[in-house]
């Protein structure tokens, strides 16, 4: 019996990080994050998130896979094979959405990389944090690359993640994530739940 791999997305600001944290809680799961979620994926983030450093977009979603890569061998595909369900904190559909949506890289390619970089596992559950009406929860980190990339940045990401999720049902839930963390941790653990 393999645990389930569950990912929280939405953009920057949505919530993620602590509503991830609320269900693996309560799903007594692993909890980690994209990118980082081990020492080297750490490292990788750093360079990543950082607004100084000049990055090909091709060299960012490398980085990014070649991250998750570690991530899945060392922490997510244990985990499941033991039994435990992992809440990941962004997770494949992230690339799509940054590189893909935001950044403008081909989706196709994107795909393809992520399927290779997690040797075909993708999410079984993918919860969507919808703060469409709302604005970040938390200040604009100005060291960050992906929270200073701009207006037309973020709603490009934002319209993508509601993109996939509306190519692929059966496996999203997009989750109204206006009002306090209980009342939207409540809907996250309802839909996972059903």
């Amino acid at each position: 019996m393999t645990g389930r791999l569950i990912a929280i997305e939405g953009p920057d600001g949505c919530g993620k990080s602590t509503q991830a944290a609320l269900l693996a809680a309560r799903l007594d799961a692993v909890l980690s994050r994209e990118p980082g979620g081990t020492a080297v994926g750490e490292r990788l983030r750093a360079v990543l998130i950082d607004a100084t450093v000049d990055l090909d977009l091709r060299a960012e979603a490398l980085l990014m896979a070649a991250a998750r890569a570690q991530h899945v061998a060392e922490v997510i595909a244990p985990a499941l094979a033991s039994g435990r369900d992992v809440v990941v904190d962004r997770f494949s559909h992230s690339s799509l959405a940054y590189q893909g949506f935001g950044r403008g890289l081909r989706i196709d390619e994107l795909r393809w990389m992520s399927d290779w970089a997690t040797g075909g596992r993708w999410p079984d559950i993918v919860v969507l944090l919808d703060r469409r009406a709302g604005l970040p929860l938390g200040a604009v980190d100005p060291g960050d690359r992906f929270e200073t990339a701009g207006a037309d940045f973020t709603r490009r990401v934002a319209e993508g993640f509601h993109l996939l999720a509306a190519a692929d049902a059966a496996r999203w839930r997009v989750i109204d994530g206006e009002g306090s963390i209980d009342e939207v941790g409540d809907r996250v653990w309802h839909a996972v739940e059903t």
